[in-house]
């Protein structure tokens, strides 16, 4: 199982997002981009014009996480601004087949995220819709919070049971993750670990990317 690192720009400096994003490229083939509403989660973050402007200057995987109260109305706009994989909340969704597919008949590859509070088995029923479940290690909203450590267990949950319907989508975790507990979550079931303050919180960040790495691998 190959593992990658999807550096997250929610820890970015925004007033140079270009050049943060450049330090990264060479290191890391994803990106994690959170698109907040206020709603959903308390925080703001960005919208259609960032990712727009983000697909002029890289050639990443965008996954692009919507923490949003009405997903269905942004996934057309936001698959047409370059996203790869789009990534929803099972919470937010009465139907999240629905969205899943709309993600795919755009082109793109469908996600699926879920919330620390949220039993696990609430992604069980649509995992053979996904190319990627995001399990969340943080209560979303915002950067810089600490990994929930029960996490784990749950992220071993999802990798069980794509395993059981023979589905090799990618298991992704977001918030808090460090060179401490990479290889936690790796040998959990997760092969893309999303970082954010780890990373762009450091001097040199595409080191960072490699030393996580280096951790999450041995």
């Amino acid at each position: 199982m190959s593992v990658n690192i999807a550096p997250s720009i929610l820890a970015a400096d925004f007033s140079i997002l270009g050049e943060e994003i450049r330090k990264v490229r060479p290191v890391a083939d994803f990106l994690h981009l959170d698109v907040m509403d206020g709603h959903y989660v308390p925080n703001i973050t960005i919208g259609v014009p960032v990712v727009e402007s983000l697909r002029k200057v890289s050639d990443q995987i965008f996954d692009v996480h919507l923490m949003i109260t009405n997903p269905l109305d942004y996934i057309e706009a936001f698959a047409s601004a370059g996203a790869d994989y789009i990534t929803v909340h099972v919470e937010t969704l009465e139907n999240p087949l629905s969205a899943l597919r709309l993600i795919r008949d755009s082109g793109k590859k469908p996600g699926l995220s879920i919330h620390p509070d949220t039993p696990i088995e609430a992604v069980f029923p649509y995992l053979s819709e996904v190319d990627l479940v995001l399990v969340m290690s943080v209560r979303p909203g915002f950067g810089g919070q600490k990994f929930m450590p029960q996490s784990c267990d749950r992220i071993s949950a999802v990798r069980a049971e794509l395993d059981r319907i023979n589905n090799h989508a990618i298991v992704s975790v977001d918030g808090g993750i460090h060179k401490g507990n990479a290889s936690d979550v790796v040998r959990a079931g997760a092969n893309l670990l999303v970082v954010g303050s780890a990373v762009f919180g450091e001097k040199d960040p595409a080191q960072a990317v490699r030393e996580i790495m280096s951790c999450a691998t041995s």
